[in-house]
Parts: structure tokens; C-alpha cells; sequence
């Protein structure tokens, strides 16, 4: 049991903790996420269907708003459909955080309605854009993130440079409106990054993951490669979906359950 010495200097060291964490982020140019700060800037966790766990990563407990953030897909072309789904998840809670839609912009893929909905992210909530190239991409991205009205702004790129990424991050930072770069299968090598925290999303199959008839399983390994002031480590994140008689996803919010953390791969069935 501590005693009273103890607990003193154990609320001394947090409170030195909070103030280094508070130095950091005006250092890091996000002076509103620092301890103490205002909380409509930063997108709790714990409201995030699925994602309570990551909470413990960032030393703010949920995503700055007025920031950007990489999301990248790992692995082959099935690992876009986790990544996918992890975006859908974020602009989902972003949405209704801010009360306001989110611009999606993609480049070639096709998005499917129900499917975002089961991740949280209503359809009648996205403005989804079409940009064939990666500059008209990134451009769309900048004017987005540069107007109050949205509550976050997507943009698919597989090539952003560390100059490009900083005026995305300086855009998102003047308006508070969320940038996300999601870089899907086959992108090239990501180059250093002006991002706040940057992702890496790929999915989990494997008889340990199967269940009932009725329901429908998506699991993900969710890794933090990088974040200011944050703790790397991988999660497995598990959602579950409810299926009706005739194998249609129902509109019910899906129920989410965090299966373990922890810094070690999941190990893959055999087979």
C-alpha cells in the first residue's frame, strides 16, 4: 500500500509527464492536444467502435483532430479491404464527432455502401470525389482539409512527399478538420512523413477466427509505426456482424471486441 510520500511523488511524476507532454506538442506544433487541453480535438478512442485498445498507444488517449494521419494496407491486395474498413471505422466516429460529412477521395477502386455502414461510416455522411491522378489527389486533399465544413478529408495516394504531407498537416492544423492518407496494396516505400501518427492495417484469417453462422467476422492486426509521443505496438481488433436468415448483413451496429495487445505477430493458422 502506498503511502503518503509515495502517492506525492507519484502524482509529481505525472505532473511532470503531463508538462513534457504539453512541451512537446507546442514543439510539434499541436499545442491543443496537450494535456489539459481543449477535448472537442481530439476523437476519443473509446467512442470508436472496435478501437478502445489504441487508446493506450497515444499520449492523448484518442486521434488529434487537427491533424493528419497515415494509414497504409500491409501485405497483398486483400489487406486494402482491412485498411478500408480501419479508415471507415475513424471517418465514421469523426463524422458524427464533428456533426458534419467527410470527403473521400479516391483513385480507381470502387467503395461499397453497406459495407463502410458496418464499420460506422454512413453513406449519406461521405462526399466521395474521383481523382485519376496522385497530384489532383493530394490537391483535393489540400482544399478540403482547408474547409471548416467537413469533418475529416481522405485521400488515397501512393506517392506524397515529406513537403507535400506538410502542407497537408499545416491545412488540417489552421481549420481542425482531420486528414487521413491511406496508401493501399503495392504502394511504394512510404518516405518520411509530416503525418502525426502513421498505421499499418492487414487482415487475419485462420480457423481460431471463425465463427457462427449467423455472424460475420473481421479481424484486423492493427500496428502504430510512428506517432509523436506515442507507444508502438500492434493490436488485433475483431469485429463482429450480425447476419439475417438469408445471408444479408443487417443494419445493426456492429459489435466490436479487442482480442488481445501486445508488440507479437497473431500466429496464422495452418493451412
Amino acid at each position: 500500500m502506498l503511502s503518503g510520500p509515495d502517492i506525492d511523488d507519484r502524482r509529481t511524476a505525472e505532473d511532470r509527464l503531463s508538462a513534457l507532454r504539453a512541451q512537446l506538442a507546442v514543439i510539434e506544433g499541436l499545442p491543443e492536444m496537450a494535456a489539459g487541453g481543449r477535448r472537442d480535438q481530439v476523437l476519443p478512442f473509446a467512442s470508436v467502435p472496435g478501437l478502445t485498445g489504441l487508446a493506450e498507444a497515444l499520449p492523448w488517449a484518442g486521434l488529434p483532430r487537427p491533424a493528419l494521419h497515415e494509414v497504409i494496407a500491409a501485405g497483398p491486395a486483400p489487406a486494402d479491404a482491412a485498411a478500408t474498413g480501419f479508415c471507415a471505422a475513424l471517418l465514421g466516429a469523426l463524422a458524427l464527432h464533428a456533426a458534419a460529412p467527410v470527403l473521400w477521395i479516391v483513385r480507381d477502386t470502387t467503395l461499397y455502401g453497406p459495407g463502410l455502414a458496418a464499420f460506422g461510416l454512413d453513406p449519406a455522411r461521405l462526399v466521395l470525389v474521383r481523382a485519376p491522378r496522385n497530384r489532383d489527389v493530394l490537391w483535393a486533399m489540400e482544399e478540403g482539409l482547408r474547409s471548416p465544413a467537413l469533418a475529416a478529408v481522405l485521400g488515397e495516394a501512393d506517392d506524397v512527399s515529406l513537403f507535400a504531407s506538410r502542407r497537408l498537416q499545416l491545412a488540417a492544423e489552421g481549420t481542425g478538420v482531420t486528414g487521413l492518407l491511406l496508401r493501399r496494396a503495392g504502394s511504394r516505400v512510404p518516405p518520411p512523413s509530416a503525418a502525426v501518427t502513421r498505421w499499418r492495417v492487414q487482415p487475419i484469417a485462420g480457423e481460431a477466427l471463425q465463427a457462427s453462422d449467423a455472424i460475420v467476422r473481421t479481424c484486423w492486426q492493427v500496428e502504430l509505426l510512428r506517432c509523436r509521443g506515442g507507444r508502438p505496438g500492434t493490436w488485433i481488433i475483431d469485429f463482429r456482424t450480425e447476419e439475417d436468415a438469408h445471408g444479408r448483413t443487417t443494419d445493426s451496429v456492429p459489435v466490436p471486441a479487442l482480442l488481445r495487445d501486445g508488440s507479437d505477430p497473431p500466429r496464422r493458422a495452418a493451412g
